[in-house]
């Protein structure tokens, strides 16, 4: 059975600027997109050592969750009822160009480890112990309505009971994370989740 669900929480980064909610929250004039990540990592006084060994789509996927759950009361959820759903156009080619440049004389691990898209989500998974349904989809853009879609059937069916959701990409200095947290219960500040909200948000800080 259909029942309105909410977007409860919401961050973008984009623009050398990450906004939550709505509202700035850390600005950087940082040009390079790995020195603007760890600026915002040290602001926020986050404590997370393999945040440094990261490639930077897991860098900006990881760090804009941390914004987005900054007050979530993740202990009202059993780890399986929060689920991970992401999107991208270019999956992992800005470390899969990076790997391949390593090839040419001693292949790296390190950036091996990182050629897959979805490691992102199983940063965020591992950070907070989230269990839940979780993928990784490739888009030429934003695509609201798939999203949209997708996370209500799995809300709708009580497979998740709480979903991060939307849209992360990086590929050479192009970035931008717009990521949402879909719950079931409304707050004081929350929107209705629908595809016309996911794109105002997303559209509202294009960078």
């Amino acid at each position: 059975m259909s029942k309105e669900k909410y977007i409860t929480s919401s961050c973008i980064i984009a623009g050398q600027v990450i906004y939550k909610n709505g509202q700035p929250v850390f600005k950087c004039p940082a040009t390079e997109p790995s020195e603007f990540l760890v600026s915002a990592y040290r602001h926020f006084a986050l404590q997370y050592p393999k945040f440094h060994k990261m490639d930077n789509l897991a860098k900006l996927g990881w760090l804009a969750n941390e914004v987005l759950l900054d007050g979530f009361d993740k202990e009202k959820y059993k780890p399986e009822d929060v689920g991970i759903v992401l999107s991208n156009a270019s999956s992992s080619l800005d470390t899969d160009i990076k790997y391949y440049e390593t090839v040419k004389s001693i292949p790296s691990p390190a950036l091996f480890v990182y050629t897959l898209p979805n490691i992102v989500i199983g940063e965020i998974s591992i950070r907070h112990q989230f269990k839940g349904e979780n993928a990784f989809f490739i888009f030429n853009e934003f695509n609201a309505g798939f999203i949209e879609q997708y996370v209500s059937d799995l809300v709708n069916n009580n497979i998740l009971q709480a979903c991060i959701c939307g849209w992360v990409e990086i590929l050479g200095d192009s970035y931008k994370a717009a990521l949402f947290l879909v719950e079931k219960d409304k707050t004081a500040d929350s929107v209705i989740f629908t595809e016309e909200n996911l794109n105002n948000i997303y559209q509202l800080h294009n960078g």
